[in-house]
């Protein structure tokens, strides 16, 4: 995942707690950070689903992973492609 610099304005009393949250658990603050809006957005949900339903065994190796991915992808951009035609 690319990350890009940016600058948020939030309440001083939330930042001192995530730079807490990042010091107690040995983290970066950026890491406290994106994993509360992943688990805000739902990401964190959504990716722990998929990897619990996944023996390490039978999951794909990384170029099967991307391969599937650019797939998806794919079929997305089709779908929006003929509904902005249609």
């Amino acid at each position: 995942m690319t990350r890009k610099k940016t600058t948020v304005y939030i309440d001083e009393q939330l930042l001192q707690a995530a730079k807490v949250a990042a010091a107690r658990a040995g983290k970066h603050e950026y890491e406290v950070f994106e994993e509360a809006l992943q688990r805000n957005l739902g990401l964190a949900g959504a990716v722990e689903r998929i990897w619990a339903g996944i023996c390490p065994g039978d999951a794909p190796s990384d170029e099967e992973a991307a391969r599937i991915a650019a797939e998806e992808i794919a079929v997305v951009r089709a779908e929006r492609s003929a509904r902005r035609a249609g």
